[in-house]
């Protein structure tokens, strides 16, 4: 293991090795290429390039920035080794997941769910430079299994915004054009149960934009939402609220109007005098730091120190809230937030009656 100062001498040649290997990398994830027996000519050239895009959007673009990241720090840890990252080596990937897991240095021990993702993520980069990683090697399998056993904790749930929470939130908001925005963020995201990058990356019309992740339709009773989410397409229906302070479409229509907003991305940034809504639109940590900042300002848990209250809610909160409050058939739950499984649609119900069904009773006991 080299010593501190080994590592910072080398960090000007290590720097200028992970930008080479970036580069290289670039090129071998583009490695949709044309058969070596064929001839290119300019059409199939371009198909090329479209077929790249097509692959580089088979995921997220936070999904493709995590997965950078995995392969970039995996194939440091290599070099810092004496190891090369490819071919993929069972052996090698075990003992890396180890030293995660451990912690060494400076780096402290990654959670279970962290080394998974990091596993994901060198096996999707693997499959982009034409190698398979088998996770089912007892290199890999074995030492995750131990990792699991030895230090998997139950998951840390975010905490639920409840009803009561969010009409607090949104009463904090001024009734200017970024506090028009923020009330429609939260309302929006409430009501249909939307993930934060969900949120953000709405149109108003079908196609407006090619970053767009589905558009708005408001009719007399509601809006329908129609997304394109990790489970695919799939239609949210918002319906209006009892009255128009708490009403989501009401809320999103203010937005609209007052930002004069007819075209491309529904939440954009402001001018910075806060009068004039841009072409630019918001990044998902917006809505993050939206929620955090008015349930500081709402007072909600106002009995623990400020710290532990941010780190209780996210935008998952949003989410967590519209399951735990909403008086209805699971199934609609499920539906409205894009769930595979009634069991997923459970694990957001914070305040579920979990001994509604009884089978003990329901067996004769």
């Amino acid at each position: 293991m080299p010593t501190e100062t080994e590592k910072s001498t080398s960090a000007p040649s290590d720097e200028l090795d992970d930008a080479r290997i970036d580069d290289r990398d670039q090129e071998e994830s583009d490695g949709i290429t044309l058969p070596s027996h064929v001839a290119g000519s300019g059409t199939l050239d371009r198909l090329v390039d479209t077929a790249r895009d097509y692959a580089r959007a088979a995921a997220s673009d936070n999904t493709l920035k995590a997965y950078a990241k995995d392969w970039a720090h995996f194939t440091r840890w290599c070099r810092m080794k004496g190891a090369e990252p490819l071919p993929p080596s069972p052996e090698m990937i075990g003992l890396y997941l180890a030293d995660l897991a451990s912690g060494s240095g400076n780096s402290p021990a990654l959670s279970v769910s962290t080394i998974d993702r990091r596993l994901s993520g060198l096996a999707w980069n693997y499959a982009q430079r034409g190698f398979t990683l088998d996770r089912n090697n007892r290199h890999i399998a074995t030492v995750l299994a131990g990792i699991k056993r030895k230090h998997a904790r139950p998951p840390v749930q975010k905490e639920a915004i409840l009803a009561k929470d969010i009409l607090a939130m949104v009463g904090t908001l001024p009734y200017d054009l970024r506090g028009l925005r923020g009330r429609a963020i939260l309302l929006l995201g409430y009501a249909g149960g939307l993930r934060r990058s969900e949120i953000v990356s709405l149109d108003v019309h079908k196609d407006d934009t090619l970053d767009s992740g589905g558009w708005i339709e408001i009719f007399d009773k509601g809006a329908l939402l129609t997304l394109n989410a990790k489970t695919g397409w799939r239609e949210v229906e918002i319906g209006r609220g009892s009255k128009d302070q708490t009403c989501p479409v009401h809320a999103l229509e203010q937005w609209l109007h007052f930002s004069k907003i007819n075209f491309g991305p529904i939440f954009v940034g402001t001018s910075r005098d806060g009068k004039r809504a841009l072409d630019t639109r918001l990044n998902d940590k917006h809505v993050a730091r939206l929620i955090k900042r008015t349930v500081l300002d709402a007072g909600i848990r106002s009995e623990l120190p400020e710290k532990e209250r941010l780190a209780l809610f996210s935008g998952h909160s949003l989410r967590a809230g519209l399951a735990s409050s909403a008086e209805v058939d699971e199934r609609y739950v499920q539906k409205q937030l894009g769930h595979a499984s009634a069991e997923m649609t459970r694990r957001y119900q914070r305040r579920r009656d979990r001994f509604r069904v009884n089978l003990t009773k329901a067996a004769g006991l």
